[in-house]
């Protein structure tokens, strides 16, 4: 799959009511008091249109992150096949027990399609179990490129004969927050490839497969990855 151009990366205007925000939907909160912005994940409580918006306030380390009344901070969520962002202020902080704030309602949404999505070249340890037999045991394989939408999976032995749905799971590093996520997904084998391998030490099974039933927060998370891996090395895009 071929890399997407500058402009299938061109943000779009959207309305706040266009997105169809859902209480509790999950999202990033993302900070700038640093020279490097550094993204939390939080959840949507609610909301009073054209006045504000409520959000938890994100943890760090099992402890609320400190905000203070009119800093500036980024709100990313995915909503459909977009990725939207838009941009508040801290209007004010409700500490223990409630640990919520409110931010102001964004004037301006931008949001940016997940269609085409972008491959990148990764070399993520990841792991595939059967699910029409789960007390098989699991294959550790190398997700070697992935995108929003999918990923191509290199794998020493052979997946499940029979089975195109399977359960994958992979571990993707989140440099800003200094964290790592834990992604479980239902996958959807689409094609399979055996070749040799580079070394000369047997067979590699290659499989592109199919995300299903995605979190929306593991779709906003891999589409920042692609857009972090554009903007550092365009030799990562597939």
């Amino acid at each position: 799959m071929k890399g997407a151009s500058p402009q299938e990366l061109a943000p779009q205007e959207f309305e706040f009511e266009t997105l169809n925000l859902q209480v509790g939907v999950r999202l990033q909160l993302v900070t700038h008091r640093r020279v490097k912005p550094v993204s939390y994940f939080s959840s949507l409580i609610g909301y009073l249109k054209d006045e504000y918006i409520i959000v938890k306030i994100p943890l760090e380390n099992g402890n609320p992150i400190g905000l203070t009344e009119g800093e500036r901070v980024t709100i990313r969520v995915f909503s459909g096949v977009n990725v939207c962002s838009f941009a508040c202020s801290v209007e004010r902080v409700f500490g223990r027990p409630l640990f919520y704030v409110h931010l102001s309602f964004p004037t301006s949404i931008q949001g940016t399609s997940l269609r085409g999505a972008m491959r990148v070249r990764t070399e993520l340890p990841a792991r595939v179990r059967s699910t029409a037999t789960p007390e098989l045991a699991p294959i550790d394989c190398t997700l070697a490129n992935i995108s929003v939408t999918g990923a191509r999976i290199d794998s020493p032995f052979p997946f499940p004969r029979g089975e195109e749905k399977l359960a994958l799971q992979f571990t993707v590093a989140i440099p800003a927050a200094n964290q790592e996520m834990r992604i479980d997904t239902l996958a959807l084998v689409r094609n399979a490839t055996i070749d040799e391998s580079a070394a000369g030490q047997g067979e590699i099974y290659r499989y592109g497969v199919q995300f299903l039933d995605l979190d929306p927060m593991h779709a906003t998370v891999l589409q920042n990855m692609t857009y972090e891996a554009l903007l550092a090395d365009r030799m990562k895009i597939v």
